[in-house]
């Protein structure tokens, strides 16, 4: 346990993006490079950098890395600006595998000018979950089902904008065992003594959807919801929320909690010190979040709390520097028991840690 290598993007750039393959040595990046922002793949063993795809990169095209699915296969969120326009077009680079160092392909939404904003982790079936707005439709939410390797849609799932509004900050996860979509989420906003969160269940295939709420502890109750990790196969779910410095866990299968837990040295009002981003290992059955604040030290480094699925304190991992493990997520590798947080002057580099 503890921290391990550290990764610097190419010329110290701040990084947008990032994932590794949860079955490999491989990782990729996007990072600011020349004045736009480039993809590099690189090694988890070494830290270093592989390959960096800068061809054409420039102010009006650049990319964001959206996530690493089963398989090594990588989707790119690619941006161009016209000349003279000021909004940028996407389109979806695929590189598959990312040991290719490489674009190999491309993914087509099923509706033009999706931005996609969120991606369910989950790199154990080929089926995955995208959250995505239809940018010229008043930035209606949907739901696309893919298997982004085949470039296949297997459904598209609009939502009720007034329910999973961009206000609302919903949070995706994927019970692939059960064949749902899961999303966290705040109706009220996160606004104090607001309603409870609600975690909502949807059918990939039909697109019927059920919900229960969440915990709402603590004298301003919970707020938004911060984070949310979802075990694939068991269906066990972590979140966490903002004003109460909590931590969830639910049985999906149940519809029920099974535990709210304060995060280490923290109280039921400590907003300052609540989590934010959750990775789940679901080789291990481990929940890990991060802080930005070490409540425990007093000071402004950052922290990991690892958690079992029951709810239980694991370990923390300390020493991450302060405000800069947030968001997103950390990317887990579970058979080497390692991770990446983004951390570094400017968010320019990532954290290898072990737990």
């Amino acid at each position: 346990m503890g921290l391990g290598l550290l990764l610097t993007a190419p010329s110290n750039g701040q990084i947008y993006g990032f994932d590794v393959d949860q079955n490999g040595t491989d990782g990729v990046i996007a990072s600011y490079w020349q004045g736009g922002i480039a993809v590099s793949t690189f090694d988890q063993t070494t830290a270093t950098i592989t390959d960096t795809l800068s061809k054409n990169v420039g102010p009006n095209n650049e990319y964001v890395v959206d996530a690493i699915f089963a398989g090594d296969v990588a989707l790119i969120t690619r941006e161009v600006t016209p000349k003279g326009g000021l909004y940028a077009k996407r389109t979806y680079e695929v590189m598959n595998p990312v040991t290719a160092n490489k674009f190999t392909g491309t993914w087509t939404p099923p509706i033009k000018d999706l931005s996609v904003l969120g991606v369910a982790e989950n790199q154990t079936t080929q089926l995955s979950v995208v959250f995505a707005i239809e940018l010229k439709k008043q930035d209606k939410p949907v739901l696309v089902v893919s298997d982004i390797a085949t470039n296949t849609i297997n459904n598209v799932i609009h939502l009720d904008p007034n329910l999973f509004g961009l206000d609302d900050g919903p949070q995706l996860g994927q019970y692939a065992a059960a064949n749902e979509a899961v999303i966290a989420l705040s109706p009220d906003a996160g606004e104090v003594h607001g309603a409870a969160p609600i975690n909502v269940l949807i059918d990939q295939t039909t697109g019927k959807s059920k919900q229960f709420n969440g915990y709402n502890s603590g004298p301003y109750h919970a707020g938004d919801v911060n984070g949310l990790a979802v075990d694939p196969n068991t269906g066990i779910a972590a979140t966490d929320t903002e004003l109460n410095a909590q931590v969830e866990f639910y049985d999906l299968a149940k519809q029920t909690g099974i535990a709210d837990v304060q995060l280490p040295c923290t109280g039921d009002a400590s907003q300052l010190d609540s989590g934010s981003g959750i990775a789940v290992d679901p080789i291990n059955k481990l929940f890990l979040v991060t802080e930005t604040v070490d409540a425990c030290s007093g000071g402004s480094d950052g922290v990991i709390a690892v958690y079992d699925e029951s709810g239980n304190l694991v370990e923390t991992i300390t020493g991450f520097p302060g405000f800069a493990i947030g968001e997103p997520a950390p990317a887990l590798n579970p058979g080497s028991r390692s991770g990446w947080a983004l951390t570094g002057p400017g968010f320019s580099q990532l954290q290898q840690f072990f737990y």
